[in-house]
């Protein structure tokens, strides 16, 4: 999560103002910004106990990845944003980040995307991704492990419109770069990761958007307005932001590119509508409903990743430390069902 959400939540308002088959399959980042967390052999116990399927890590770890091994969880395995210029001008940097964090591990663990930069783009580490993909990908070939497709991880505010989700499009600063990426990503069969956060649209919304719309939870009472669009109604932001993204990578001129849902999430405290029954109320809403894909892709499960494991002690103030589903001492903050979206 990062600053550029204010211009994407702007956008929002102004609107409302006026390959990897994952079959639905439901991922928790593992976030490790705190000083108090549990030894990584029992949080991967925890993944296996409470059925997640997908771990997303932002930097490699090897005591993580080694307790990682044979426990047939899939795994993002992130590079660290200060990697990427050495990462897209050196290739012999990314033959030995490839030789430290992947090739060890390689068989045991399942490795299902190698994620180069999380919501850089747009910026001035912006044109080092692609390069930096490109790097990480021969690395990878040569390294015996080429079936790990490699993408990166945007925010929505790669978007510079929005609203409908139709008319979704990368906004200007980002396009030179997203252009190119996605075709990319397409040649390769690769996703790209979008980071998905309804609840700043709405915390940051005066009162404009309605909790249930960002809530998911759908139409009738108590709920928020629906969004029609050309023949789609959207009753969620959630699906309005995928489907937007969608629009945006078919006007960069790419059909069909898959999105991963790389975080999102609600925060239980320290801010406007975080709370814990929120919270709970988002996550599983979203476990429940993205088997059953978007307004534009219906049918389409969508792989997503909700953002996080723990509350960690060492983000900022405020709703930073509070979106994780489990306290460190391994204690649930509510409780999500992840058998609800599974077949």
């Amino acid at each position: 999560m990062a600053a550029p959400w204010l211009l994407a939540c702007s956008l929002l308002l102004l609107s409302l103002a006026t390959f990897h088959g994952a079959e639905g399959a439901i991922g928790v980042n593992y976030g490790m910004i705190a000083n108090n967390l549990p030894a990584p052999e029992q949080v991967v116990s925890m993944y296996k106990a409470k059925n997640i399927s997908y771990v997303r890590l932002f930097h490699p770890d090897t005591t993580v990845l080694n307790a990682l091994r044979g426990s047939g969880i899939g795994v993002i395995l992130g590079t660290l944003n200060e990697d990427l210029p050495r990462l897209a001008s050196d290739p012999s940097f990314a033959a030995s980040w490839v030789a430290t964090n992947v090739q060890p591990f390689a068989g045991a663990v399942q490795f299902r995307y190698i994620n180069a930069g999380n919501e850089v783009i747009p910026g001035d580490p912006a044109a080092q991704v692609l390069p930096a993909m490109k790097n990480l990908e021969s690395a990878l070939r040569s390294a015996g492990v080429a079936g790990v497709p490699v993408t990166t991880a945007v925010a929505t505010s790669v978007l510079g419109a929005s609203y409908p989700p139709s008319q979704g499009a990368f906004s200007e600063a980002a396009t030179t770069v997203m252009a190119p990426l996605v075709s990319y990503l397409s040649s390769r069969g690769a996703p790209l990761l979008v980071n998905v956060y309804p609840y700043f649209a709405y915390s940051g919304s005066g009162g404009q958007v309605a909790l249930g719309y960002a809530l998911l939870s759908g139409a009738g009472a108590g709920a928020a307005s629906t969004v029609t669009d050309g023949g789609a109604v959207y009753t969620n932001m959630f699906d309005a932001i995928v489907d937007a993204t969608h629009a945006a990578v078919e006007k960069a001129g790419v059909q069909g590119l898959e999105l991963v849902v790389s975080e999102t999430g609600w925060p239980s405290a320290g801010g406007e509508g975080a709370s814990v029954e929120n919270a709970a109320a988002y996550n599983n809403n979203v476990v429940r409903h993205v088997d059953g894909g978007t307004p534009r892709r219906p049918g389409n499960a969508l792989e997503t990743y909700l953002f996080a494991m723990f509350n960690e002690n060492g983000k900022a103030e405020g709703v930073e430390q509070h979106f994780g589903l489990f306290q460190p001492d391994m204690s649930e903050v509510y409780h999500v069902d992840f058998t609800a979206g599974s077949p």
